[in-house]
């Protein structure tokens, strides 16, 4: 009788729903790593390489074949141009953000009363549509110190004249020994004393008879007319004949007087009189005392004509460059401010209304400090942004001003590639832009995390 043997086996464990649930998670957190790693790569490859690089290459001198340590940090604090970039970068931290943020908010509490919000608001925001580029090249257009070109700029000579007026004949002189003096303050006064009873001709040269103001008339019968005897009179003509031909220092029949001229009557110093001169350049001073006199034509009627502000020179260019920047970043600031304002609990802003709470008090007292974290996002966004502005300082700012203007970001490109070719130097730059910049974004990730708890 043969036996049979029968070798007993122990069963497979079962499997644990603990088990399938960390076999899900695993196979979960691959999946995931799978489908997170074409963008590590591109992350690693665009911003940790190059960061890595630029620390690295910062360390060496322009060539990047000599390892100098920590000379490029020590002559990047030694060179005027960069101390002048990171004082105009403190100025860009510390102005530009604060602006945007007060104007975003007071423009986000305007809007929510204004009956056309939405296409006010597509209208401020617009300008984020420009690239920097197109804007910076806008706003150099608008800064041109040419008033026929430079909108600012036409319209600051516009107010000008209006209020002070325009000087009448900015190119008019006197011809040499023809009876009037030349001060140094630009005005011309007779060489002889005049008295009451006198008639003098005044003669100029030096403006085209194309510029004469509308309805001028001729000098000849206005210097043909006799004084008074308790009168001065005279002419200021254009001593000029259309032609050739005429007497230099005598008024011929073709000369045109020189209306909307001022003249004075001076006497010991200290103006007796004054007087405009007619369509025919004619004057006279009556009622005057008897004695001797000088006449004056002041220098407001020579004074060269007002050309505007200056905004591209060296004193006004970051705050105009910030102007810019306002301009397009203004829309942005009014949309997120908006977006938190609409979050508000209605029902304190009415609790405050019937509380007899004026709009200021509301707004002072219950929108700003609820908003104040919102607020504090578009700041520190802000912040971090001007820290990196590069287009619109190297677009906007002449040549010749362009180191007054220059920031971390445009002297960091000047070093590395605009002529400097240290890009030890301009590595060194980058590391210290990227130093200034990782405490804000730190910042903003703490925030941003905060609030979704």
């Amino acid at each position: 009788m043969t036996a049979t043997l029968v070798k007993e086996t122990n069963p497979p464990p079962p499997v644990t729903v603990a088990d399938r649930t960390r076999r899900l998670r695993r196979r979960g957190k691959i999946v995931a790593l799978l489908f997170v790693l074409p963008a590590l790569l591109l992350l690693g490859a665009l911003v940790v390489y190059p960061v890595l690089f630029s620390v690295g290459r910062s360390f060496f001198d322009a060539s990047g074949t000599t390892f100098v340590g920590g000379e490029n940090y020590t002559e990047m604090f030694r060179d005027p141009a960069t101390l002048t970039a990171v004082r105009n970068t403190a100025i860009w931290v510390v102005v530009a953000p604060a602006l945007l943020t007060g104007l975003g908010l007071i423009l986000a509490v305007l809007v929510e009363k204004v009956r056309w919000a939405t296409a006010f608001k597509l209208l401020l925001f617009m300008p984020m549509a420009v690239s920097f580029l197109a804007a910076g090249i806008i706003f150099r257009l608008a800064y041109d110190e040419d008033p026929d070109k430079g909108v600012l700029n036409a319209a600051v000579v516009s107010v000008h004249d209006a209020f002070k007026g325009e000087s009448s004949y900015p190119t008019a002189r006197a011809r040499d020994g023809q009876g009037l003096t030349k001060d140094k303050d630009g005005s011309y006064r007779t060489s002889t004393s005049v008295s009451p009873g006198d008639a003098v001709t005044l003669g100029l040269v030096g403006v085209l008879p194309d510029d004469l103001p509308g309805g001028t008339e001729p000098a000849y019968a206005a210097a043909g007319r006799k004084a008074g005897p308790d009168e001065l009179r005279g002419v200021v003509y254009l001593d000029f004949t259309p032609g050739g031909g005429g007497e230099q220092g005598k008024v011929d029949r073709r000369e045109s007087g020189l209306p909307q001229m001022k003249v004075e009557a001076v006497r010991d110093g200290k103006t007796a009189a004054t007087a405009t001169t007619a369509s025919d350049g004619s004057f006279r001073f009556e009622g005057l005392a008897p004695g001797s006199y000088e006449v004056k034509l002041p220098s407001s009627n020579f004074a060269p004509p007002y050309e505007g502000v200056s905004w591209l020179g060296p004193a006004l260019v970051t705050p105009a460059i910030i102007g810019a920047y306002l301009w397009i970043w203004t829309g942005f600031a009014m949309v997120l401010i908006g977006a938190g304002l609409s979050t508000l609990p209605r029902d304190a802003l009415e609790a405050a209304r019937i509380d007899g709470a004026n709009e200021w008090q509301i707004f002072r007292r219950i929108t700003v400090p609820l908003l104040a974290p919102v607020l504090t996002v578009v700041f520190v966004t802000l912040v971090i942004n001007v820290m990196k502005v590069f287009d619109l300082v190297y677009i906007i700012a002449p040549g010749p001003v362009q180191e007054d203007a220059t920031v971390l970001a445009t002297q960091m490109w000047l070093v590395s590639f605009g002529g400097g070719n240290n890009q030890g130097l301009g590595s060194a730059l980058g590391v210290l832009l990227l130093l200034l910049v990782v405490p804000a974004m730190v910042f903003n990730v703490r925030r941003f995390r905060r609030s979704q708890r």
